[in-house]
């Protein structure tokens, strides 16, 4: 049973429910582009995946963040998530 007003959301890869602040935000903008969302204010179709490398490279290599998100994905983007699971990124 969760608290109230916990926002939880459904990891892609795992599907496993967890609270928004742990999850990894992808969005795709109005304009198609897709980007990582680490503010979870941009607007847009989002997925969220955990912070573990085995939900990103399930989700990398299943292309689900493809079928979720209607579009190509990037290897940039997919380079980027990991990054920000590695603890190598900076703006976090």
């Amino acid at each position: 049973m969760t608290e109230f007003g916990k926002q939880l959301r459904q990891c892609i890869s795992c599907r496993k429910q967890k609270e928004r602040q742990i999850l990894i935000r992808v969005v795709r903008g109005p304009q198609g582009s897709v980007s990582v969302d680490l503010s979870g204010k941009e607007q847009g179709r989002g997925a969220y995946l955990c912070r573990d490398a085995a939900c990103v490279l399930t989700a990398i290599k299943s292309r689900k963040l493809q079928k979720v998100l209607k579009t190509v994905v990037s290897g940039e983007v997919e380079e980027r998530i990991r990054e920000v699971v590695n603890g190598q990124d900076s703006s976090i």
